[in-house]
């Protein structure tokens, strides 16, 4: 079964009232593993998979995700678009709890997590300029605001390694430089779907004030928990209307991406690294 649209997210997210999961997908990648099964439904007469981004009880630190498996098994399965719902603290006042905010940018604070397809022989640079798909944040943004949840139409998202909450300095330097919220798990996602020339769109849902906020209480995991559940609920029930929204992907840069960003000859490339990615891009090596 192939799908064109997925969502990756918490392990529930999939759990949605009169949605029959038809296929479980063991989707074996050049990667390793994807985090867990896939799950292929059918929602508003379009095809769905959806990924625990952890895996099934949540397994998986943020920098343990293999999200290079799982970007090239959603490839594998025909998808063209991914909607990410993420977890994500706020470090600005009127980004309160409960709130979604449609990512429009991305600052850089992991370390230790493989964020590229290229390499190995292949050397190209995609242009990132704008992380997110706009088409798909339009639609999405439809969707929420005519359901009236709390959000945010845009936001600058630090992502950082974690697996530790911020220090409060960490924390009061991402607000220095004007971003809205902190996060574990936006990167590599977005970086290597762009590469995969996958549309993707990014569903922050606040759950904190970051340790930057004095008058309240320090983050805690049974604070962040509790509005995580809530924000889950609220999502599963938009998630329908973000496929319908979705129904026609239509022609998007995003899916040329790596149109002129290669720049090794294809004769130089080594056969191995041509194989894992000739998924992506047999139509540029000739």
């Amino acid at each position: 079964m192939k799908a064109d649209t997925a969502v990756i997210g918490g392990s529930g997210l999939y759990e949605i009232p009169g949605v029959e999961v038809l296929e479980e997908a063991d989707v074996a990648t050049p990667f390793g593993p994807p985090s867990d099964r896939i799950s292929l439904c059918e929602i508003a007469g379009s095809a769905v998979a959806f990924l625990p981004r952890h895996g099934r009880g949540h397994r998986l630190l943020p920098t343990e995700v293999p999200s290079k498996a799982n970007i090239w098994a959603m490839k594998s399965l025909g998808v063209q678009q991914i909607i990410a719902v993420s977890a994500v603290g706020s470090l600005q006042e009127e980004y309160e709890p409960g709130h979604f905010a449609l990512c429009d940018q991305l600052i850089d604070r992991t370390r230790n997590r493989a964020d590229s397809f290229f390499g190995d022989g292949i050397v190209g640079h995609v242009g990132f300029a704008d992380p997110y798909c706009p088409r798909m944040r339009r639609a999405l943004l439809q969707v929420i605001e005519k359901r009236g949840h709390p959000h945010h139409a845009a936001g600058t998202l630090v992502c950082m390694e974690g697996p530790p909450f911020s220090t409060r300095a960490e924390s009061h330097l991402y607000r220095s430089w004007g971003a809205h919220m902190v996060g574990m798990t936006a990167l590599p996602e977005a970086k290597l779907a762009r590469e995969a020339e996958i549309c993707f769109a990014l569903v922050a849902m606040v759950t904190d004030y970051d340790c930057w906020r004095e008058a309240g209480e320090d983050v805690t995991l049974e604070m962040v928990l509790e509005v995580m559940r809530r924000n889950g609920e609220a999502i599963r029930t938009m998630i329908p209307d973000f496929v319908s929204a979705l129904h026609s992907p239509g022609d998007c840069g995003c899916r040329r991406a790596a149109e002129s960003a290669i720049l090794t000859k294809p004769e130089l490339i080594p056969v191995e690294t041509k194989r894992r990615l000739s998924l992506f891009y047999g139509r540029y090596f000739g």
